[in-house]
């Protein structure tokens, strides 16, 4: 184990500038001489063309963009539910207790990956087809909830 070692030009000695002429990166830490890429905080931002019209501008704009109402969703598969007991009842507050989603405010859906070896009734906004089959093998029920966001 003590041999090891990485393959010849995996490894590279990090630049240092900024450090005086004994750097060889010396003066001015290789930026050039003025300018706006030589001061702090120069540079200019993504996208810019120097005045000219951007080509995000200049490109013509076609289609409907669904970002704007697209309701997003917590994914949760089926083999992940196996941690809770049997008979419980399945919410977004019990998922989140035991992190197994990201956001309260999202919506549940639950994924039929993996098998259900539990009782349980699940209470989701969206189950997939697989997954309500296999929640039914298992005895168990899934109920579809409304979403808070339709409420509001």
């Amino acid at each position: 184990m003590e041999n090891l070692k990485p393959p010849v030009g995996a490894v590279k000695k990090r630049k240092i500038i900024g450090r005086g002429p004994g750097s060889g990166m010396g003066k001015t830490s290789t930026k050039g001489h003025k300018g706006q890429n030589a001061r702090k905080g120069g540079g200019v931002r993504v996208g810019f063309e120097g005045g000219q019209t951007p080509l995000y501008r200049r490109l013509p704009k076609r289609g409907f963009k669904n970002f704007n109402f697209k309701k997003e969703y917590n994914e949760v598969n089926l083999f992940l539910l196996n941690k809770f007991e049997n008979g419980s009842k399945i919410t977004l507050d019990e998922l989140d207790k035991i992190g197994l989603i990201s956001s309260k405010k999202l919506g549940l859906k639950i994924l039929g990956n993996g098998e259900l070896k539990k009782k349980l009734e699940i209470h989701a906004e969206k189950f997939s087809k697989s997954a309500i089959e296999k929640i039914e093998k298992a005895g168990g029920k899934a109920i579809v909830i409304e979403s808070a966001a339709v409420k509001e």
